[in-house]
C-alpha cells in the first residue's frame, strides 16, 4: 500500500475547501456480485442489480491485474510530484489536473485529479488538447486501461440487452464503443488528512460530494482504501468495501432514461474515511455521442406506457448537467411532470 504525502495547502484556505457530513459507519455487504465466468447467470444478476441498486461488482473480469497495478503506480508517481510540477497539467478546462475545486459551480472536495477525454478528436475538438506535462508511460497505460474497461462496459450493456430481449444486442453498447462516443476517464487522489481533526470536529471529511453520473455507465476501480458510499432506495448511505482486484459499475442518468426509470442512477459520494491513508481511484465514464437522442427504448415500453422524461440529446443534457451543482437532481429538470407542475 502506497501512502502519498499531503499536498501543501495554505491554512487560511482550509475553511474554503473543507466540506463535511455526518459520519456513516454502515458497511454494505449486499452489493450484487457479477461473475463474468458465468455469463448465463450474470445477465439476470446485472439487470436485477440495475433495478434495485444501480450498482454492482464485477469479478473474474479478465482485465490483467498487472495493468491495474501499473496504472495505479504511475498515478501515484504523478500525485507524489511537487505541486508546481502537477500544476503544469492544469488548470482543468475541463480536462487536465484539478485540485480541491470540482467543476465551475462552487463544489469542493478533499481531492486532486486528472481528467482525460477519451473521445476521438474528430468528433470532439476538446479531445485534441492532450493533458500537458504527463509522462508518456502514464498516457500509454491510460489508453490501454480505457480500452479494457470500455470493452467490459460494452459486454455488460450487451448482456443487459440480451436479458431484456432487445432485438439488437448492441443497441446500448454501440453508443460507447463507436468513435463518436463522448466518454472520459478520471484519476482521483484523496490525500490523507491527519491534521484536520479540529476543523472536522467529529464529522466525516467529504472527498467528492454526493452525485449521480450523467453518462450511460461508469466503471470504477480503486486501491484498498475505503471511502466510497452509495445511497440506497430508503435514503440510507452505506459504505462499499474496497476490492482493488474487482470493478464496480454503476448506472448513469442516461441509462435510467433509456429504461424509463426501470434502472436506477445511483447517488454516490466519497469520504476521506481513513485520515492516514490515501485513496486512489480510476473511473471510466461511458457516454453516448453528443448528437444521440436520449429517450426510452421502444422495445421495453409496455402498451400505453408514456415516457417519464422529455426528449433530449446527450449534448443538451450534458450542458445542463454541468451547469448544476454536484448534488442537484439533474434529471428533475427533464421530467415531464416538472413542466406540467
Amino acid at each position: 500500500m502506497v501512502v502519498l504525502s499531503l499536498p501543501p495547502v495554505l491554512d487560511n484556505d482550509l475553511p474554503h475547501i473543507i466540506k463535511t457530513c455526518k459520519p456513516t459507519s454502515n458497511t454494505f455487504t449486499g452489493i450484487p456480485v457479477v461473475d463474468f465466468s458465468n455469463r448465463t447467470n450474470a445477465k439476470a444478476v446485472i439487470v436485477k442489480a440495475c433495478k434495485e441498486f444501480g450498482f454492482f461488482k464485477v469479478v473474474n473480469h479478465g482485465v490483467p491485474v498487472n495493468l491495474l497495478t501499473k496504472l495505479e503506480a504511475e498515478a501515484v508517481n504523478f500525485f507524489e510530484s511537487p505541486q508546481h510540477q502537477k500544476d503544469k497539467s492544469g488548470p482543468p478546462n475541463p480536462f487536465g489536473y484539478g485540485n480541491k475545486k470540482i467543476g465551475t459551480n462552487g463544489d469542493v472536495g478533499w481531492v486532486e485529479y486528472l481528467l482525460f477525454c477519451t473521445t476521438n478528436p474528430h468528433y470532439n475538438p476538446n479531445a485534441a488538447a492532450a493533458v500537458p506535462g504527463l509522462q508518456q508511460t502514464l498516457r500509454n497505460l491510460v489508453n490501454e486501461y480505457v480500452s479494457a474497461v470500455r470493452n467490459m462496459a460494452c459486454e455488460v450493456l450487451e448482456m443487459i440487452a440480451e436479458e431484456l430481449q432487445l432485438t439488437e444486442r448492441d443497441v446500448l453498447s454501440r453508443m460507447i464503443r463507436g468513435e463518436e462516443s463522448d466518454s472520459c476517464f478520471r484519476l482521483n487522489h484523496y490525500p490523507p488528512c491527519p491534521d484536520l481533526g479540529e476543523l472536522i470536529s467529529g464529522r466525516s471529511l467529504v472527498g467528492f460530494g454526493e452525485h449521480t453520473d450523467p453518462q450511460i455507465m461508469s466503471v470504477l476501480r480503486s486501491n484498498n482504501t475505503s471511502g466510497l458510499q452509495i445511497r440506497l432506495k430508503d435514503g440510507a448511505w452505506v459504505s462499499v468495501p474496497s476490492d482493488p482486484e474487482s470493478f464496480f459499475l454503476n448506472v448513469g442518468d442516461s441509462l435510467q432514461v433509456m429504461t424509463n426509470g426501470r434502472f436506477r442512477s445511483v447517488k454516490h459520494r466519497v469520504l476521506a474515511a481513513d485520515n492516514m491513508k490515501s485513496r486512489v481511484s480510476m473511473i471510466y465514464f461511458g457516454g453516448p455521442p453528443l448528437t444521440e437522442t436520449i429517450t426510452p427504448l421502444s422495445e421495453i415500453m409496455e402498451k400505453g406506457e408514456e415516457s417519464l422524461y422529455k426528449e433530449f440529446t446527450w449534448s443538451e443534457y450534458k450542458k445542463s448537467a454541468y451547469k448544476t451543482k454536484l448534488g442537484d437532481d439533474r434529471l428533475g429538470f427533464f421530467l415531464k411532470s416538472a413542466s406540467s407542475a
